[in-house]
């Protein structure tokens, strides 16, 4: 961990990083889970968690950049594919699977600009 890295990156496991996963399961368990102190980035470094951010307009790092942008690009990929077989038991409709699909897109774009 370099004390003088000045860019914000972000966390490996980008679509689980951030509040919002933290929140879900804290709401789903009844306990409140901590952030870390130190995470590993999609570009390999590890840094404190502080100096991380889910949202593209922040991240300064270009190897993050292209991490995240790879990784949203995948995601929404593997949505796209799932969304299009029957899916028993699940109650989500196409249109619901191509807005999250899109919702994933465009955080990779926001990503790559």
């Amino acid at each position: 961990m370099s004390e003088t890295d000045p860019h914000i990156h972000v966390e490996q496991k980008v679509l689980e990083a951030g509040p919002t996963v933290r929140n879900l399961v804290s709401s789903m368990l009844g306990r409140v889970t901590d952030a870390p102190s130190v995470v590993t980035t999609g570009c390999g470094l590890q840094v404190p968690y502080a100096m991380t951010s889910p949202r593209p307009e922040c991240v300064t790092c270009l190897a993050c950049r292209e991490h995240a942008h790879r990784e949203y690009l995948r995601f929404a990929g593997q949505i796209e594919r799932l969304g299009r077989g029957p899916m028993p038991g699940v109650n989500i409709t196409g249109d619901q699977v191509a807005e999250a699909v899109e919702r994933l897109r465009d955080l990779a774009r926001r990503f790559s600009g």
